[in-house]
C-alpha cells in the first residue's frame, strides 16, 4: 500500500491540492486508490461548500498522474503528462461532499503508445458508482 505522503511525493500536486489518500493497488495497466478529502472543508475544489460531483475528474486525473509515475518509475524516468480531454462523463450523484464513504478511484489504460494514453475511470463509494467516463492524457507536451 502506498500513503499519501508516497503519493504527494510522485505528483505534481502538493499540500490540500494532493487529494488521494492511499493507492491499494496497481499493476501496468490500472491503479486503484482512495480518498477521504471530499470530506474536508477546505478542499481547494470546492465552491460555497459544496463540492461538486464533476470534481471527480481531478481525482481520476491524479490517479492517472501517479499511475504514470509508478509505471514510469519502473521504466525510466517519469514523464509529465497533460488531461487533453474528458469523454462520456457520466455523473450519477450532484455532489462529492454528502458522501459519507471513502471514495474508490479506479483508472484503466484502455489505449496508449508513444506521447498519448486513453483511461477509463469509475469512482465510486460503499459500491455505488458516482462517476466514470475516459480521458485522454498527452506526455511530454511542450507548453507555449
Amino acid at each position: 500500500m502506498i500513503d499519501r505522503a508516497r503519493i504527494a511525493a510522485l505528483i505534481p500536486h502538493a499540500g490540500k491540492m494532493c487529494l488521494l489518500e492511499r493507492v491499494v493497488q496497481w499493476d501496468a495497466e490500472s491503479i486503484l486508490c482512495t480518498a477521504d478529502s471530499h470530506h474536508d472543508p477546505q478542499n481547494p475544489l470546492a465552491y460555497d461548500g459544496q463540492l461538486s460531483s464533476a470534481c471527480g475528474v481531478e481525482y481520476a486525473a491524479q490517479a492517472m498522474a501517479l499511475h504514470g509515475a509508478l509505471v514510469g518509475a519502473n521504466v525510466g524516468q517519469p514523464r509529465m503528462g497533460y488531461l487533453a480531454s474528458v469523454r462520456a462523463l457520466t455523473l450519477d450523484v450532484a455532489r462529492l461532499d454528502d458522501v459519507t464513504a471513502e471514495l474508490v478511484i479506479e483508472v484503466v489504460r484502455i489505449a496508449g503508445n508513444g506521447n498519448h494514453m486513453s483511461y477509463r475511470f469509475t469512482i465510486s463509494a460503499a459500491a455505488n458508482i458516482l462517476l466514470y467516463g475516459r480521458a485522454a492524457v498527452v506526455l511530454d507536451a511542450i507548453h507555449l
